[in-house]
């Protein structure tokens, strides 16, 4: 009686019945009466029925019975209503049912709007709407993810988000609401933001998630304000972050659950990518120290992770290409610091028609009327650091000295930017013909950096820089402890104090321990006396030697190129900025580093000095037993996004830490950086790529295939990087990928087919053909089928490319080979081989026919009499669907084309059924890849 149950027609039950029982007769009626019934009908009798199982199908049948009734209006309004009857269904799986049928029935009013006008709004929303305080969990869940498809398809009008969909959400998220339907609220307001834009947001989202934030009852509505603290903020934009959120995210990073500061981890750098960059280095940059230095294992690994892609953020547009938008149309890279460093970078970088109106425009801002207005605005500012208009001399050496800085990057671009000298050539002349024009008094003028460092023609920049350096350091000491003594109130002194007491327990921790030295330098220098440090910079005139110690020099020695403000509005400002003061040791040609000058080579000016000393620190061993096993390979995955922010002229700093991953113990770690040389090649320059990353690329070609592959799959983007004669040495290593570990390992040698394909571009006709065709002609026999395709693929390619090269005889002998090692083989899988590539070779057009006809059609014909019938088959194919379509065999009458239709027919006489139907008819399929799968089978 099982079969009986099954659901049939009229006939079936006919069949499962015998004739005059009462059960098919009872059963017929039932079928009949359904028929007869219009579609309201049969839903107003399911509907009402008892069996919920009954009322779950009305429910999944609602489209159908809608599309059923879509021609009459009034029909399609009775099935809405009886929607919002089914709605107050008690079985809450009807009710999920139903919810999960609203989207599509949305679909259909919305493409039917003129029959059912205003349908959603009237009778689907507020269903939505009222399911997401559902008691029920299942029916929330799938409410909730019907609201976020429904708004993703745009199928909400904007008033209707505004008067119907966010009033209940905010409802829902108040203080006496149900604990986790607030959370789930809250959750389904962050999710919703970029989808209704920055006005609602703004408007009705943002007051009360700035509330959730600070729910002192709920740690789980913190925690998901946490984890979508980053949406908020790029919907949002800058101003509103600043002045709103940011205090909220402050909170939320010194949450006492430590699962709310992991997830503000987590989202740093999408928050970081919506703050100017001012905001980044005094503020978030001291905040994300602190989440480093967390108490909680956890915490620190989010943030370890989150590092690499936060130090991103400092990305210099003029230099990375990286840029952040904003609502005000403006890039959030237009902080001082950062103009300043584009300039840097512009004078050796970049020569471009954009950069010449830059150029124009600092010469003409030289001479300005106001420039002494401008430079004593620039003296005490401490936040606009941008410099283009200061003193004429200051600005000549300036440049000189970014020119000297950056030799290293002019050398590295002399092939792509050969004008960068002259670039800086000129902007020199020109401005110091502003200078002779520009008529300042001599107080106006002056500044110890102009008064020490009178720049003179022809006169070695080195030389003068190792000679004055230490004048300059005295001057600037005593100028910047004398505005460090003058502005620290006694509130930040007492405020330095207690940061330090409390950090005081934590020394064993070398975070802790690192952030103390930096407040307890602070410290120093607001509690030294303006008149004690003028008397002992005045002994110090003749005598290089400093009263100050090593260490305190270091911390304040300022950049010759920039005013770094040492004290901000608040304790982050300062705590941050004395972490990044910029250092010219890297300057020095003696390659015999003391452990001090090792320290100071790693110094930079684009990012925080804190936050690249933590991300250096990820290669520490001790870092994995204390914060994660992986930290190295995080530190690994985002390296390049570091490189690029810091720039070639910064490598330095990396360095050391690059070639520590490299010769990591684990492989993955050296598979991610494999992954990515090629990324990280583009970003150094061909000289720091042939100095510094061949030796990791050889080691990488020779380490396991876990790793390798990582090189091969981008081994055309990191040769094409390479000078010519470095990028020949590497012919001779292609063979060795043919070897691997595994022999079953088959992908990687269909990935070396692929890539060689690439690689054909990049060397001579003799290359190719001394050493990368002996690689295609074992790929051709390789024991995979999927690795043959690719290799068929690379053999015509290499025809192609040899047949366009000055030297013929190259290609004539190629086919010659072809023919007697493929055409000839003893074994028939190489002769099909050869009927491959030379359908390739045709499909592709990558030989003129009459030439193909020369070379390799009278071989090809050959094959009609092979005793294998795959070959045949394969034969019979190649020719009916490939050979014959060609122009040279349509319309031109030649002993060729004779040929051919001779051996055709020949094989339409064939004693193999498969021959003979591939000869006769005219498939409709022409690929190679059908064809060898149709002889796959056979093949091996």
């Amino acid at each position: 009686m099982t079969r009986t149950r099954a659901r049939v027609g009229p006939a079936g039950l006919r069949r499962a019945f015998p004739q005059g029982s009462g059960g098919a007769q009872r059963a017929l009626d039932f079928v009949s009466q359904d028929e007869m019934l219009t579609p309201l009908g049969r839903l107003d009798k399911y509907a009402a029925s008892e069996n919920i199982f009954n009322r779950q199908m009305v429910a999944r049948s609602l489209l159908d019975t809608l599309k059923e009734v879509s021609d009459d209006e009034r029909d399609c309004i009775a099935v809405l209503e009886r929607i919002s009857r089914l709605a107050d269904d008690s079985e809450p799986t009807v009710r999920a049912e139903l919810m999960e049928q609203v989207p599509h029935i949305a679909m259909f009013c919305q493409e039917n709007r003129p029959s059912i006008p205003y349908a959603f709004s009237k009778y689907l929303l507020p269903i939505v709407v009222r399911y997401l305080a559902d008691q029920n969990n299942q029916v929330r869940k799938t409410s909730q993810a019907a609201l976020l498809v429904l708004l993703e398809q745009e199928l909400i009008e904007r008033y209707d988000v505004e008067t119907k969909v966010c009033p209940v959400l905010i409802d829902l998220t108040a203080p006496d609401s149900n604990d986790d339907v607030k959370t789930e609220a809250v959750a389904i307001m962050c999710k919703m933001a970029s989808m209704v834009g920055k006005d609602i947001t703004e408007r009705l989202v943002l007051p009360r998630f700035c509330e959730m934030c600070c729910d002192c009852r709920m740690f789980h509505v913190r925690k998901v304000c946490a984890a979508n603290f980053g949406d908020i903020c790029s919907v949002v934009g800058q101003q509103a972050t600043e002045e709103m959120l940011l205090p909220r995210f402050f909170q939320l990073c010194s949450d006492n659950v430590w699962g709310v500061r992991k997830a503000c981890a987590e989202c740093f750098m999408a928050v970081s990518c919506a703050t100017s960059q001012e905001v980044r280095r005094t503020k978030l940059s001291t905040l994300f120290i602190n989440l480093i230095s967390d108490p909680s294992r956890w915490v620190r690994q989010a943030a370890f992770q989150s590092l690499g892609p936060f130090i991103s953020t400092f990305a210099n547009p003029s230099s990375s290409g990286q840029y952040f938008k904003e609502e005000d149309g403006k890039t959030s890279e237009d902080g001082g610091s950062v103009q300043q460093n584009s300039e840097q970078v512009r004078t050796t970088e970049n020569v471009s028609t954009e950069d010449e109106h830059k150029t124009e425009d600092l010469s003409s801002r030289v001479d300005n009327s106001d420039f002494a207005t401008k430079l004593e605005n620039a003296m005490e500012d401490q936040n606009t650091v941008s410099n283009h208009s200061q003193r004429e001399s200051d600005f000549q050496t300036e440049s000189s000295f970014h020119c000297t800085l950056s030799s290293e990057s002019c050398g590295e671009m002399a092939d792509e930017n050969e004008q960068s000298s002259h670039c800086c050539t000129a902007i020199l002349r020109e401005a110091g013909l502003n200078s002779q024009e520009a008529s300042l008094s001599e107080q106006e003028l002056y500044n110890s950096f102009h008064f020490w460092r009178t720049p003179l023609p022809e006169i070695d920049i080195d030389l003068e820089l190792q000679q004055t350096s230490e004048i300059i350091l005295d001057r600037e000491i005593q100028e910047l402890t004398m505005q460090v003594s003058s502005n620290i109130p006694m509130t930040k002194r007492k405020e330095l104090e207690e940061m330090i007491e409390n950090l005081e327990p934590h020394m064993d921790d070398p975070d802790v321990k690192a952030q103390v030295e930096v407040l307890s330098a602070a410290l120093i220098a607001s509690s030294l006396d303006p008149q004690e440090e003028t008397m002992a910079s005045v002994g110090k005139g003749s005598d290089s030697q400093t009263e100050l110690t090593i260490s305190d020099q270091q911390n304040f020695k300022p950049i010759l190129d920039d005013i770094v403000p040492l004290i901000g509005d608040t304790v982050e400002n300062m705590d941050s900025t004395l972490h990044y003061i910029h250092n010219d040791s890297d300057l020095s040609t003696n390659s015999s580093f003391s452990p001090e000058e090792e320290r100071k080579s790693k110094v930079q000016d684009v990012v925080p000095q804190a936050l690249l000393d933590q991300y250096l620190s990820m290669t520490d061993p001790s870092r994995a037993q204390t914060v994660d096993n992986e930290i190295a390979k995080h530190c690994a995955y985002s390296l390049p996004g570091v490189a690029l922010t810091l720039g070639r002229q910064n490598w330095h700093c990396l360095k050391d830490t690059y070639e520590t991953l490299a010769s990591d113990m684990q492989w993955k770690v050296r598979r991610t950086l494999a992954f990515s040389i090629h990324e990280l090649a583009v970003i150094l320059g061909d000289q720091l790529t042939a100095g510094d990353l061949v030796p990791v690329f050889n080691g990488f070609l020779k380490d396991l295939d876990e790793v390798r592959i990582g090189v091969l799959k981008h081994l055309h983007d990191f040769l094409k990087l390479l000078h010519l004669d470095k990028r020949r040495e590497y012919l001779y290593q292609l063979q060795e990928f043919l070897v691997t570990d595994n022999s079953r390992n088959w992908r990687f040698r269909a990935e070396l087919a692929e890539q060689l394909i690439l690689l054909l571009d990049l060397y001579s006709a003799r290359d190719i053909y001394d050493y990368l065709r002996p690689i295609a002609f074992s790929l051709c026999a390789d024991k995979v089928s999927s690795v043959r395709w690719i290799s068929y693929k690379l053999v015509s390619e290499m025809v192609k490319k040899l047949y366009m090269a000055s030297t013929s005889t190259f290609v004539v002998d190629l086919m010659n080979e072809l023919v007697e090692k493929f055409c000839r083989c003893r074994k028939w899988s190489g002769r099909q081989t050869f009927v491959f590539i030379c359908q390739t070779i045709s499909e592709d057009d990558c030989l003129p026919m009459d030439q193909f006809a020369v070379h390799l059609l009278p071989h090809l014909l050959h094959l009609a009499s092979d005793r294998v019938p795959n070959v045949r088959v394969l034969l019979a194919k190649t020719l009916k669907q490939t050979l014959l379509e060609k122009e040279y065999f349509l319309n031109s009458a030649n002993s060729h084309q004779e040929a051919v239709e001779q051996t055709i027919m020949a094989l339409q006489m064939d004693d193999d059924s498969d021959v003979k139907y591939f000869a006769s008819i005219h498939p409709a399929s022409t690929k190679i890849a059908d064809d060898a799968m149709s002889t796959a089978s056979s093949t091996y």
